[in-house]
Order: C-alpha cells, then structure tokens, then sequence
C-alpha cells in the first residue's frame, strides 16, 4: 500500500499514531477504575480529548517544513497545506482544552497544571523557538508528555490519585510511544538528513538508533516482569502474544530506504497490540496461563 504524502490531510493527521492518545487515555482510565474512580461519560471526553490533542500535535508537526517549501519552486501547494493543517491542528487543540477546562472544573488546579505541560509540549514539539524535534529530545519528551503525563493525566480527570505504582505501571507503553517516534525518525533517516532536520537519529547515527530501538523494546517487556515481581500487573502473562508483533518491525529495521515505509505503521500496529493486552491485564489479572 502506498504511504500517503505527508502534505495530504491523511498524511498529515497521520492516524496510524491515534492508537498512541487511545492506548494511553484507556490505561488510565482503567487505572483510575483500579483506585474506584470511573465516569463512563469522562471516560469518553478523556478520549476524545486525548485523539484532539494527537490530530492536533500531527497537524502542526509539518509547520517546520517552511522554510524549506519556500525554497522550492513549485510547492506553492504544499506550503498552503501545511498552513491549513496548522489551522486545523489549532482548532483541535481549542476543542481539547475545552474538555480539559470541564475536568479543570472538577479536579482543581493541579489538574490545570498537567493540562498546561502537556498543552506546552505538544505546541513546542516542532514550533520555534522550542522545536524539540529538532534538537533530538523527541523520543525523550513524548516518552514523558505522550506517555506518562497522558496515562496519569487521564487517571487524575478521573479521580485518581498519582502515586509510585501508578507512575511505573505507565512506564511500558511509554517506552512504546517513544519507540514509535524512533521508528518514523528511523524510517525518514535519509530525507531528514537531506532536509536538515536534526533528529534524534540524523545526530546520532541511524546504526545507533537501530540499538536504542531494540533497547527500548526490549526493557518495555522487561519493566512487564518487574510489574509482575512487585504486584502491580499480575496478569503480565497476556501480553505473551504481542511478542509476535515485534517481528516484523524488527526485521524492517535493517531494510534499505526504499523498503522501510511499514516501520511505523507495524510498530504503531505493536503498540496498539500491546496497549490492548496491558488493558485486559489490568482488568482480569488472572494470567492466560492459569
């Protein structure tokens, strides 16, 4: 299947990556549900939330190109979707906080807080004069705004209480949000390069990355069993089957440029595979194999 260009709408909102804001808004809420804290109908605004905030981040991460569009003959087009895009991922960022503000209502100032780093994060990701992107702290911060803050974000809009247990059970699909960064980093390598976006993998060379993406994967499965050892997911065992899903990105890993396209889209197909068991974890924590 082709990959649609990025300067189209479906390039742009990229939806293979919503699997990122739903897998990590239902481990929260499931984690809100394990402290006797769930609304059926927060749930759902915490979800919507979540895909605003992710169409929104995906629609304004194109602005950087800019400057190199307009040093382009003939991308008059391209340029102006890039700007309707950042129009577009504006307005979903307004009806995100919209949501944010009603549970501001409910939670309190802290809870404003979390809405104003997370808010903060997705704006600097590629916008001057943050552009984290481009100074190769990605992988990092979306680990932490992506990941952590989204699980813990939607757990407190619900009631719950941050605590140590709650942090660590959010670590594993963390690291799975930044591997799905690191794959699209991966997979764009040779146009990053030839563009000047210096990424995490155009700084540190794509071989290295190659290593930090297996490291990431595999310590996502190791912080499983340390879950399991401490009592916090004691239905570990379901998410035996997504070893399966590794198989295919790492094997596209080592692919020639012109084949590594399904990187990303196989590892966001991992992390929504590993989401989904992580959720049946936590809420039957009886293991498969019993």
């Amino acid at each position: 299947m082709k990959t649609p260009d990025k300067y189209t709408f479906i390039g742009a909102v990229r939806p293979f990556s919503f699997p990122v804001a739903l897998v990590t808004c239902s481990i929260g809420l499931l984690l809100a549900w394990q402290q006797g804290q769930f609304n059926s109908l927060q749930a759902v605004l915490v979800l919507i939330g979540g895909v605003l905030l992710q169409a929104g981040v995906n629609l304004i991460n194109d602005y950087s190109d800019l400057p190199l569009l307009r040093r382009k003959p003939g991308s008059e087009w391209q340029e102006q979707a890039v700007q309707r895009h950042f129009r577009l991922g504006m307005v979903c960022f307004l009806l995100a906080s919209v949501i944010a503000l009603y549970f501001v209502s409910l939670r309190g100032l802290s809870f404003l807080l979390l809405c104003v780093l997370g808010l903060a994060g997705a704006l600097g990701y590629t916008l001057k004069p943050v552009n984290y992107k481009s100074r190769g702290l990605g992988v990092v911060l979306v680990f932490w705004l992506m990941g952590v803050l989204m699980i813990s974000g939607s757990a407190v809009a619900l009631g719950a209480s941050v605590t140590a247990g709650l942090v660590l059970q959010s670590l594993p699909v963390s690291l799975l949000v930044s591997l799905l960064l690191l794959s699209n980093e991966l997979r764009d390598y040779e146009t990053d390069q030839r563009d000047g976006h210096n990424t995490l993998t155009v700084r540190v060379g794509y071989h290295f990355s190659v290593r930090l993406y297996c490291v990431l994967l595999a310590l996502a499965y190791l912080l499983l069993a340390l879950l399991l050892a401490l009592g916090l997911l004691p239905g570990a065992f379901w998410l035996l089957p997504s070893l399966l899903l590794t198989l295919k990105p790492v094997c596209l890993l080592n692919a020639p440029a012109e084949r590594r396209a399904p990187l990303t889209p196989a590892t966001a197909r991992l992390l929504l595979g590993f989401g989904l068991l992580f959720c049946v974890a936590l809420i039957n924590p009886l293991p498969p194999l019993f």
